[in-house]
């Protein structure tokens, strides 16, 4: 493992990152396809899918590109879906929870910067009973990820300087916005990635296959207290 600067403050991507919210999203997903007669998908090929968006999911489900005249019904169809029950089935994944519990603990900030839109994000979020110190929605700037002022208001909220902030993300886009916000970015390999990605090709400054390698190094190179 490389040697990185400590982190003051930690930051998380939502979906795929922080929480595997892609059991409630294939479910929506699927609804859209049983709305037009059709079968479900297979869940990994949702999966897959799934930090790409809502309109992703569209073109997915019935291959309306967003050009098409019906895609815009058909992403309304599936959200509405998908807002009538945010947290059915998903979760944190589960190392997480310990990371974030030592790490409130100790006393350290620690936010959420996402590119889901705030209506899904915020009752997702207060469902599975996390209080982040701060949450920054793709609707709450006029800019998103891979846009660094995302990630440039979240630490200025938690008073910490950028470059004492890690930014902990599953997609390119979330590794390009920690670079360009001026914090390490760590990029993790159990999110939602299609199968021809590889987040060790996104030169991130760490990389973790797994949550519970990225809470064992976290636990293990910062001093939390006893």
């Amino acid at each position: 493992m490389p040697s990185l600067p400590t982190p003051e403050a930690l930051l998380f991507d939502l979906d795929g990152t922080l929480v595997d919210t892609a059991p409630d999203l294939a479910r929506a997903t699927n609804a859209l396809r049983a709305h037009h007669g059709m079968s479900a998908l297979p869940y990994p090929a949702i999966r897959s899918q799934v930090s790409n968006g809502g309109s992703a999911l569209v073109t997915l489900a019935l291959g309306f590109e967003k050009d098409h005249p019906d895609h815009a019904a058909a992403r309304d169809f599936l959200l509405a879906r998908y807002g009538e029950a945010v947290a059915m089935e998903s979760h944190v994944f589960p190392p997480l929870e310990h990371l974030l519990d030592t790490w409130i603990q100790a006393g350290r900030p620690w936010g959420i910067v996402t590119n889901k839109p705030r209506a899904y994000a915020a009752p997702l979020v207060a469902e599975l009973g996390l209080r982040p110190d701060v949450l920054l929605c793709a609707d709450d700037l006029p800019v998103k990820k891979p846009d660094p002022a995302p990630l440039h208001e979240a630490a200025r909220r938690l008073g910490v300087e950028p470059e004492r902030c890690w930014y902990v993300g599953d997609h390119r886009r979330d590794i390009e916005a920690a670079h360009a916000a001026g914090m390490t970015a760590v990029a993790v390999g159990y999110g939602y990635m299609e199968v021809e990605n590889d987040h060790r090709d996104w030169s991130a400054d760490l990389c973790v296959d797994t949550a519970e390698e990225l809470t064992g190094y976290l636990l293990r190179h910062v001093d939390l207290g006893p």
